[in-house]
């Protein structure tokens, strides 16, 4: 099954990132990822509590973005990480979670994220997008060549829409991570179906 999955961003979300997060979860992604990268600390891990609670009551898997302390205080057994974490404290990342994640930007590490056990990985940015402004994006060949280096899932991430998801489904990608689309749009619910609905299974 073509997965769904939400990045989130509460930077840009468009009404309180609680209540959005919680419209989100009741749409059944299957999973949230937590990232934030410009809380740290304390914030981060009130931020994470809150999140997961939320995740927990709709029973959606969550996955703690960077921050292994984090995951370690709230007792996290999913972890997403930039491929230079994981590479640097593999055998850590190996032993203490059960769900392993992995933000890639080439063939080359995707294939090195499969050989230190990620789950799956998370590669972009496949088309033009608002958080990447002003940087090309490394389109569907890119994501072919990565989606053919590896045997886990592959998700893309990067300006994906209901008119272009079909596109990432053809290319061999396992599903894709939508953001500011699930983060600013009117509906949750409406907008996860019409993503879903625009791919053929």
């Amino acid at each position: 099954m073509f997965k769904i999955i939400c990045i989130t961003d509460r930077k840009n979300c468009c009404e309180d990132y609680l209540l959005r997060l919680e419209k989100i979860a009741a749409a059944k992604p299957d999973r949230i990822i937590l990232r934030e990268k410009e809380l740290i600390g304390i914030d981060y891990t009130r931020f994470a509590s809150l999140s997961m609670k939320i995740c927990r009551k709709y029973d959606i898997p969550c996955s703690i973005h960077s921050y292994t302390a984090t995951a370690e205080k709230l007792n996290a057994k999913d972890i997403h990480l930039p491929i230079v974490v994981l590479r640097s404290f593999s055998d850590y990342i190996r032993n203490e979670f059960q769900v392993i994640g992995a933000s890639v930007h080439s063939a080359e590490e995707a294939a090195e994220a499969e050989s230190l056990d990620a789950d799956y990985v998370v590669a972009g940015h496949i088309f033009e997008t608002q958080c990447k402004y002003g940087l090309t994006p490394r389109g569907l060949e890119f994501l072919k060549s990565v989606c053919s280096s590896v045997n886990i899932p592959v998700y893309a991430i990067g300006g994906i829409k209901p008119e272009n998801i079909e596109s990432v489904r053809n290319a061999g990608a396992s599903g894709a991570c939508i953001m500011s689309g699930l983060m600013t749009c009117k509906d949750p619910e409406k907008y996860m179906k019409e993503l879903r609905n625009a791919v053929i299974e």
